[in-house]
């Protein structure tokens, strides 16, 4: 119980406040780089129909120019974050509207811009406008230099979750035997004055144990003062290094500003903002428990707990999860295989008694048809979609069937989805096992 009221203690409040202006300048350049760099017109704009997350395919991007104003509107709001300017309404817009792109489209699905929704939600959940912002300058009454101790703990813990089943993932086989990283760093010869040191065999068997020793292990050695500062600095080599050679975004940054909650927050303090007056811990009196702590405590007991649900989730389906992706999602499975496959749709119309092969490619994007390929629920959402097609063309009831073939890494073409299931006659199962969803094993 002792550890539960230390949570309510205030200690500093410098952690929250800097990882508030480090996380403001990132989700700006995450903005206003996805403008710059295509993505918003390659993955949002260019398609003519998105994968949305199911139930709300009348998610579709308008077309036109709408979605670089909707981005540059985040990147305000990044900006109103960094600055602490109208902070909870800058925080609040920007949650809802990365929300709606990340449901708005899940060809470019990943781990990472679901870790930044959470991230999102307990920056909501937390004051960290509170000292120098441009709201505290404003207002007097939001000023503090303290914040309770779970305002930086839930940090922590979330960061567990994330790197403790980012390593219990790594421990399959296409991962042990390197054919991933093999795979992936045999695409990088051209890299300037690295390219060829990626090729090197050793380094690539370093990358393999290295990931899950330093994803298994750098929580602890952050949580211990002795570890603290040499793996802080291990973890800034290892994120550069990862931003280097895998280009994944912020990510990499947003890993290495989140160390902050793991220094004691009256050095943060003084390295950082050393005009902040000290906190009189005298005066820092032994909390008395409320319905309100308790409430606190029950939403993030509740929340955490499902945190550890969501990657476990995939042992109450059939099935190798690798294959199925019944489960695959929201489970922190970060770069650990390259799934490739051949899909080809067979359409039948029974009143014209005719069968013909379909191309998804005449109908989404080379990048949307990849992804689709590997995924059932992209086939499925794209049977139903041929059948309203076909429909609008005065093609009534036609039967959808997929021959869908996939390969993890350097393995065995597997079939992936049973190639007698009309895919329009099914529904979609978001919390069972779906029978006509194959797997090797």
């Amino acid at each position: 119980m002792d550890i539960l009221k230390r949570q309510f203690e205030q200690v500093d409040n410098a952690p929250l406040i800097l990882f508030r202006m480090a996380f403001g300048l990132l989700i700006f350049l995450e903005s206003l780089g996805a403008i710059f760099t295509g993505w918003v017109r390659n993955a949002l704009i260019a398609p003519a129909y998105n994968f949305t997350l199911i139930g709300l395919e009348w998610l579709q991007p308008p077309d036109g120019y709408f979605m670089y104003g909707y981005f540059a509107t985040m990147g305000l709001c990044g900006l109103g974050v960094m600055l602490g300017y109208r902070y909870k309404t800058s925080i609040g817009l920007f949650t809802i509207l990365w929300t709606l792109v990340y449901w708005m489209q899940k060809t470019h699905y990943n781990n990472h811009y679901y870790l930044l929704i959470l991230l999102c939600l307990f920056m909501l959940s937390v004051p960290a406008n509170a000292y120098c912002s441009l709201d505290a300058k404003r207002s007097s009454s939001k000023v503090s230099i303290t914040c309770p101790r779970w305002c930086l703990s839930i940090f922590i813990i979330q960061l567990w979750i994330v790197y403790s089943f980012a390593a219990i993932h790594k421990f399959y086989p296409g991962w042990l035997n390197g054919d991933f990283i093999a795979m992936n760093l045999g695409g990088k010869k051209n890299y300037w004055l690295i390219g060829d040191l990626l090729q090197n065999e050793l380094l690539q068997q370093m990358v393999v144990y290295g990931g899950i020793l330093f994803d298994g292990t750098i929580i602890y050695f952050l949580l211990f003062k002795k570890t603290r500062k040499a793996a802080f600095i291990i973890s800034i080599f290892f994120h550069l290094f990862n931003s280097v050679v895998f280009q994944i975004g912020i990510f990499p940054y947003l890993m290495i500003a989140s160390c902050v909650f793991f220094f004691d927050p009256n050095s943060v303090r003084k390295t950082f903002f050393k005009k902040k007056p000290a906190i009189n811990f005298s005066q820092n009196s032994t909390v008395q428990f409320s319905k309100k702590h308790y409430a606190i405590m029950l939403v993030f007991a509740l929340y955490f707990a499902h945190q550890i649900y969501l990657p476990l989730r995939h042992h109450l389906y059939k099935g190798d999860v690798f294959y199925t992706e019944e489960g695959h999602r929201l489970s922190w499975r970060m770069m650990l295989r390259y799934k490739q496959g051949t899909l080809t749709f067979k359409v039948h119309s029974p009143a014209n008694d005719s069968t013909w092969l379909v191309n998804p490619r005449h109908f989404v994007s080379i990048r949307q048809a990849r992804s689709m390929a590997g995924k059932p629920d992209m086939i499925w959402q794209m049977a139903q979609y041929l059948d309203k097609q076909y429909a609008i063309q005065g093609i009534e009831d036609v039967e959808v069937r997929a021959e869908s073939f996939v390969r993890l890494n350097r393995g065995e073409k597997v079939r992936l989805i049973d190639e007698n299931t009309d895919l329009t006659k099914v529904k979609w199962q978001p919390f069972k096992h779906s029978e006509w969803i194959l797997s090797p094993n």
